[in-house]
């Protein structure tokens, strides 16, 4: 593992570039550009908010204000999505320049997560605006632990990478694992306390979704901006599977890198 971080580590330069290409390429190809990373999960927030605090008129579903808690929960989720869906296609899209650059493969996975990030710090202006507006409302509180935001990133980069090591040659060899990671993801989306709070669902459920380990991450995103007590449970889990997935995607993605490099 040391061997690996230390060539990763090499080759930052060349990783620097990679993704500053990735993110040209991104929005040099989009009309609006800078302005979708905003847009998308804004907008998303509105349908959320529509169908559940206007239509619905459901109370508790979220903490208050809804509007800042699905923002809070919708943006590392973009994150999250982007990521799986594209670090998982990662050594296939860039199949060529995989087998013959020599350099560490890993790396194009961590090029995708690296992006994907940026983009969600990118779209972090949104998440503030709303803060002040609600602040100036006095409709929000704001308390220490903020803090916990930077955790909440260091944690759920490394889970991004653990399952980007992990689908990368999955994906390559097993010609169908595209159409499964898409529908996982849809399904995963509800299975988040994205749109809700984990003790709205009956005890049994609960329990499930604390082993989400996006469920405990978002504790962390969500903390600071609302006077609620942290659920430590579903932390505690999210950071022990955390862990676990980043080494099994390590062992995976070495197990499997060979085949991979016959296969494309």
């Amino acid at each position: 593992m040391a061997s690996v971080i230390k060539r990763l580590y090499q080759k930052r330069r060349v990783l620097r570039i990679m993704v500053q290409r990735d993110l040209k390429v991104r929005y040099a190809q989009s009309f609006l550009g800078y302005l979708w990373t905003i847009l998308d999960p804004l907008l998303m927030s509105l349908i959320y908010f529509v169908v559940f605090a206007l239509i619905f008129q459901r109370t508790g579903v979220g903490y208050e204000p809804y509007f800042l808690f699905l923002l809070a929960g919708l943006l590392p989720w973009q994150w999250f999505n982007g990521s799986v869906m594209e670090g998982s296609r990662a050594l296939q899209s860039e199949a060529k320049l995989v087998r013959s650059a020599k350099l560490p493969r890993e790396l194009w996975v961590l090029r995708v997560i690296i992006a994907k990030g940026i983009e969600f710090v990118l779209s972090l202006p949104v998440l503030v605006t709303f803060v002040v507006i609600y602040l100036i409302r006095g409709d929000a509180v704001l308390n220490w632990r903020l803090v916990l935001i930077p955790v909440g990133m260091v944690m759920q980069f490394g889970l991004l990478l653990g399952l980007g090591l992990m689908l990368a040659p999955i994906v390559v060899l097993v010609n169908d694992m595209r159409q499964v990671i898409r529908i996982g993801l849809r399904m995963a989306f509800y299975a988040t306390p994205v749109i809700y709070v984990t003790s709205q669902a009956p005890g049994w459920l609960a329990t499930v979704l604390w082993f989400n380990p996006m469920a405990g991450i978002l504790e962390f995103y969500r903390a600071g901006f609302f006077d609620h007590p942290l659920s430590w449970q579903p932390i505690l889990i999210s950071a022990g599977m955390t862990v676990g997935l980043f080494f099994l995607g390590r062992l995976v993605f070495k197990r499997l890198e060979p085949t991979v490099l016959k296969e494309i």
